[in-house]
């Protein structure tokens, strides 16, 4: 999916790349001829990895089979069809020197417009989560999960033990009510499975191209139909 001239894959792998991160896994399913044909650029050698799921494992099943991949460090889980724009070292720099020291998970979060379709989280004082609301309607607030996780080593080692859990949303989060912090962001962050929000996200501002070159695949991909479509509804509009 595009946002503005480059996939929304692509914005997350320059998010990470500026932020330091350096070994990446990117887990593929659907359309998984086309996502590994994107990620054989030479941009992503040697840095990005990628595990093909014939049957979905589930968000907490996926780094579970691949636990030895983050071979005991802390995992930054990305769900990522969202659009995501914020101070991303700010976020890793909380969770690694400030978040509150009995919290193994850190949390990011964002104000939607749109709350009965989130999960809406309160918190303490100190930020930490101490409910959950999933997709209800009339929510307490517009905070909401914005699906982008820090975890240190014990919650991997919690999936280890939980070999039945697969999923990290709906089953892991509850186990750690009160021992999640939180990061807010205060920039842009959209959910981008509708074409109305996919839409909307083609006039968000954009961040510097990181790879500024554009080559082959860059090249076929500007001519997608898909993307000419985005194209064509903003003409409309």
């Amino acid at each position: 999916m595009p946002i503005g001239d480059i996939p929304l894959l692509e914005h997350w792998l320059q998010i990470l790349q500026t932020t330091g991160c350096h070994r990446i896994l990117v887990n593929l399913h659907y359309h998984a001829e086309i996502v590994a044909g994107f990620l054989d650029r030479p941009r992503f050698a040697g840095w990005v990895d990628r595990v093909f799921e014939p049957d979905l494992l589930g968000t907490a099943g996926t780094i579970r089979k691949n636990i030895n991949y983050f071979c005991g460090h802390p995992l930054l889980l990305v769900h990522a069809d969202n659009w995501c724009q914020c101070n991303f070292s700010s976020f890793i720099e909380y969770h690694q020197n400030a978040r509150p020291t009995h919290c193994p998970i850190t949390m990011m979060t964002f104000d939607t417009d749109v709350p009965e379709s989130c999960g809406i989280v309160v918190t303490d004082d100190l930020g930490v989560v101490i409910s959950f609301h999933e997709k209800i309607a009339n929510p307490p607030s517009r905070r909401a999960n914005a699906a982008v996780y820090l975890l240190e080593p014990e919650v991997l080692d919690w999936l280890v033990r939980h070999p039945d859990v697969t999923d990290f949303s709906t089953q892991v989060l509850p186990q750690y009510i009160n021992r999640i912090a939180t990061w807010h962001n205060t920039g842009i962050h959209r959910d981008i499975g509708t074409p109305s929000a996919l839409f909307k996200a083609q006039q968000d501002p954009l961040p510097p191209k990181y790879w500024a070159e554009a080559d082959d695949w860059q090249q076929w991909f500007l001519h997608h139909p898909v993307r000419q479509a985005i194209k064509n509804h903003q003409s409309r509009d």
